[in-house]
């Protein structure tokens, strides 16, 4: 007997096997015409699953009405978007087609590339797939018989996850509608009619199989779904709305930065009223951490691996690091062979491979120790030894490295502690080309960044200290709308270092904290820790719903440790001490939090941060000598002031002020001459009317030393991003 328990406290007996759908029909019709999915015990499943003849379950049935059950529509809209493109496009090779928080995307390989010109005619399959009314059908196979379906499909890159990704696995699932077959996790609807018409294709763009730009490259074709059109057609409008916004087109209308290919992909070129915004941003930090006790250091841009590989950061983030930098020409390959030796799995090399590579190497004038015959292990060891006779370089990922050594330049007391070390330091990634994105993804960026070296006993106060300037620096610029997220270790990750009670100690104290303080929608995110310690990062909503990780406060043991640094201080007791670090960037990078900020502003920036603050207007030839007089004065006083002494009308040059979202013009003719006036208008307010000239100036200063923030141009809630989800293999 079956017993199921459902949500309202009801339950129902069965006295033989029955699937999910039959549970539905028996507590009624409509409720198994309009469910979607099921959860049985907190487990997502299909329709058809079938329950255990015997015990006991919990089941909840998702009906449109369910967050849940909109996830699984857009997954099963991504097959279905699948099987249109290959009625179209014969030979396609399937990659991955996973949801994301605003819809799905589906990468796959054709024989000739589409672009959105092909959207109407795969939307237009797709609604004939959707009217077919195709059953979803799960099928489960051995490993052994799902490989050799995928060849009989003639799906390589399915026959590879199989045999390198899914390689654990004794037994894999596959959904069928119609002709088309896919592996697939599931789960979905019954039927390709459950969809509806609700979907839109939106973008494409490329992607590499498995993300390695080495591999093969495929296109990544963006879709949404929803149940309600009439939620499609909002959806589409707050995406327009979004793009109006764009940072890359605002700042290019704007003129704050480019980026030119013949610099690099992901490289900022700062133009001068961007610069300006940076610069201001900068000045402002830098009052506050000479307030706070902060001593400014420079390090240099790039830094030997062996820092690196001490530090943790080589070779724990090397795929996202540019290759390394090596005196020896040879220097680099051997490199590459060390990775692919130590990395196996799918990056394995034949034997005739690592042979032609030695051979390469040794053209190059490699000349250490290689025995063809040793392990992976011992070869990749015995090449890492010569390669660490050679002086290496790489592109400095990250700054603590270096402040670590700027502490270490000399012997430190307890009475010195805490040493607070601040710098604005670029440092590199190498993001792979289909992430980039303006300047919120880039392979080149400023931090904001400060290592504190602090005793045990003042890692409270100094965490605390930093949370609190980093929700001042949010606030002054009317960014009120965030979230703090503690990134904790994942007990079952790997890419952590240090042992558990280090861990525990420090996320105990973190949690501590920030339980004292009030800071807003707190959430414990185990996995989001930095590799040497847990950390608070401040997640902020923007003005139309996106949400960006920008300043970060991080709690660090490890690095100090015996095993990496030792660092040491004398204590009172006369004896060495091991110092605690926390890392800390209010902003993050700079080139990410001034790309947000253009959208969360649209370009119309504060007063206090605004490129040219103001405009002097002239009436006509007649006030010209006074314009230029208010002009000069308005630059005396350290405003950032531009004069437009044009022949054209007023109107018009009232106009390109509003456009160029100048935000105060002041106006002078003949009579403000004769008076010593100016005539303000304020681009939110418009017209102010007369004011005398030092009055006008007195409040422009005010507003800029109260830094307030009057205005944040409101859109329309969007998702535009998320994390694919785990619903693909």
């Amino acid at each position: 007997m079956l017993t199921v328990k459902l949500p309202d406290g009801n339950q129902k007996t069965f006295d033989q096997p029955v699937t999910c759908l039959e549970i539905a029909e028996a507590i009624g019709p409509g409720l198994a015409k309009a469910a979607i999915a099921a959860e049985v015990d907190g487990v997502a499943r299909d329709l058809s699953h079938q329950l255990a003849a015997e015990g006991e379950a919990a089941v909840r049935f998702l009906t449109k009405r369910d967050d849940e059950a909109l996830a699984i529509m857009r997954h099963s809209c991504a097959h279905v978007m699948a099987q249109a493109v290959m009625r179209l496009h014969p030979g396609v090779q399937l990659a991955f087609g996973p949801t994301t928080g605003a819809g799905f995307y589906y990468d796959m390989r054709l024989k000739e590339p589409i672009s959105e010109d092909d959207f109407p005619k795969i939307e237009a399959e797709m609604a004939r797939i959707v009217k077919e009314n195709l059953a979803f059908e799960r099928l489960e196979k051995p490993k052994a018989d799902a490989i050799a379906l995928c060849e009989e499909l003639e799906q390589q890159f399915k026959v590879e996850h199989l045999g390198t990704g899914l390689g654990d696995e004794e037994e894999v699932s596959f959904y069928r509608q119609g002709e088309f077959i896919d592996l697939c996790r599931g789960v979905h609807v019954p039927t390709t009619a459950s969809i509806g018409k609700g979907f839109k294709l939106l973008s494409i763009a490329g992607a590499y199989w498995k993300g390695d730009a080495k591999r093969e490259q495929l296109q990544r074709l963006y879709a949404t779904a929803f149940f309600d059109k009439k939620e499609l057609k909002a959806h589409l409008a707050q995406i327009e709305e979004a793009k109006k916004r764009d940072h890359r087109t605002l700042g290019r209308q704007h003129e704050l930065f480019a980026i030119d290919q013949k610099v690099g992909s992901g490289l900022i070129l700062w133009l001068p009223k961007g610069a300006v915004i940076r610069q201001t941003l900068e000045d402002y930090l830098k009052v506050e951490l000479r307030r706070r006790g902060y001593e400014a250091v420079y390090t240099p841009n790039v830094g030997r691996v062996e820092l690196y590989e001490t530090s943790g950061h080589f070779p724990y983030y090397r795929e996202s690091q540019f290759p390394v930098l090596c005196e020896h020409e040879a220097g680099q390959l051997i490199d590459a062979l060390v990775d692919r030796l130590r990395e196996g799995g799918e990056a394995s090399l034949t034997d005739q491979e690592e042979a032609q590579l030695i051979a390469a190497a040794k053209t190059l004038g490699f000349d250490g120790d290689y025995d063809p015959a040793a392990s992976a292990e011992e070869r990749a060891a015995a090449l890492d030894h010569w390669a660490h006779q050679h002086e290496r370089y790489l592109l400095k990922p990250m700054n603590c490295p270096h402040h670590i050594m700027i502490y270490q330049s000399k012997p430190r007391s307890y009475r010195e502690l805490p040493v607070r070390l601040a710098e604005f330091g670029t440092v590199y990634r190498y993001e792979q080309s289909g992430e980039l994105s303006g300047m919120t993804r880039v392979r080149g960026f400023c931090q904001d960044d400060a290592h504190i070296f602090c005793t045990p006993d003042q890692v409270a106060d100094e965490f605390r200290a930093c949370l609190e300037m980093t929700q001042g620096v949010l606030q002054s610029l009317g960014m009120d709308n965030y979230r703090v997220r503690l990134g904790f270790r994942d007990p079952d990750g790997t890419k952590y270092v240090g042992g558990a009670e280090v861990w525990d100690k420090a996320e105990a104290e973190l949690k501590a904290v920030c339980d004292s303080m009030d800071l807003p929608d707190v959430s414990i995110e185990p996995g989001e820790a930095a590799f040497y310690g847990p950390k608070a990062d401040f997640v902020v909503t923007d003005c139309i719903g996106r949400e960006w990780q920008l300043g970060t406060v991080q709690l660090d043991y490890n690095l100090p440790s015996e095993s990496r640094f030792a660092l040491e201080y004398t204590g009172r007791d006369n004896q060495p001490h091991r110092p605690v670090m926390i890392h800390r960037a209010p902003l993050g990078s700079m080139e990410r939090f001034i790309g947000v900020l253009i959208e969360h502003f649209a370009a119309a920036f504060p007063l206090w941060l605004a490129p040219e603050q103001v405009r002097v207007l002239t009436v006509s030839e007649k006030s010209e000598e006074y314009g230029r007089e208010v002009l000069a004065r308005l630059k005396a006083e350290g405003l950032r002031a531009e004069g437009d002494f044009k022949g054209s009308k007023l109107g018009a040059k009232i106009r390109e002020g509003q456009l160029e979202l100048i935000p105060y013009m002041l106006v002078v003719g003949e009579k403000d001459r004769d008076e010593g006036t100016v005539t303000v208008r304020d681009r939110i307010e418009g017209d102010l009317g007369a004011s005398p000239l030092d009055e006008a100036i007195a409040k422009l200063q005010a507003e800029i030393a109260d830094k307030t923030v009057r205005q944040v141009a409101e859109g329309a809630t969007v998702d535009l991003g998320g994390k694919a989800e785990a619903n693909e293999y």
